[in-house]
């Protein structure tokens, strides 16, 4: 109960909510991290994952690639990135990107060949061209397996951007890190809680997301097929 008590009194400190390392400040270096590692990951991802997907081209390969960049270890790839360009904010991004690109790809490239063939035949017989069968059938269809790729990304992004940190950049991590440099339990505690906190709120953004950009047939869908 006094590590409990002790977390509170740290969340109720005003000091913590003030100034450049107070909470609302690292709340939103964390979010720019996330958000901007996020965006450049669904930039590559999304078209490569519709384009191999519509064409069938190339899709064995983009998914091996994919599956072997989940394998590597971001800490690994943050400080190989450090060793080339230097400390700053450009590794920390490459590192995230890294991370995010495999489950938006994956799920991209699946959602769009997971279509079935029967509505395509349909859409070309209702004289539809190449593009438009893509971005007026396929994607709506795939829509709820993109979102699970870029929801799954995004909580991934928004636990692993802690290692900024490591690198001399800011965000939640900052209290994990300093808080174990000073033998601060408190200190990391409330960093943690931050973390998942920006976790939870990030899964349910993406819930809303879904209400909103996936129709109701195409969610009831999902669900049973679940």
């Amino acid at each position: 109960m006094d590590i409990l008590n002790e977390l509170v009194a740290w969340f109720a400190d005003p000091a913590q909510w003030t100034g450049s390392a107070g909470i609302p400040a690292r709340m939103a270096e964390h979010v720019y991290f996330c958000l901007l590692g996020l965006l450049i990951s669904a930039v590559i991802a999304v078209p490569l994952g519709l384009l191999t997907g519509h064409t069938g081209v190339g899709g064995f390969l983009t998914a091996s690639l994919a599956n072997f960049a989940r394998a590597l270890p971001t800490i690994g790839v943050l400080f190989l990135i450090v060793l080339a360009a230097g400390i700053g904010l450009v590794p920390v991004v490459c590192a995230l990107v890294a991370l995010a690109v495999p489950p938006i790809l994956v799920n991209t490239h699946e959602g769009v060949r997971g279509v079935e063939p029967r509505l395509r035949d349909a859409a070309f017989g209702m004289g539809m061209r190449g593009r438009e069968v893509l971005f007026k059938l396929e994607l709506p269809v795939a829509a709820p397996l993109i979102l699970i790729g870029m929801r799954t990304a995004a909580v991934q992004v928004v636990a692993t951007a802690t290692i900024a940190a490591y690198v001399g950049v800011g965000g939640l991590g900052r209290y994990i890190v300093d808080g174990q440099a000073r033998q601060d339990l408190t200190m990391m505690l409330g960093g943690s809680v931050l973390v998942v906190l920006l976790a939870v709120l990030t899964t349910l953004l993406f819930a809303g997301l879904r209400l909103l950009l996936v129709a109701p047939g195409l969610r009831a869908e999902a669900a049973s097929a679940r």
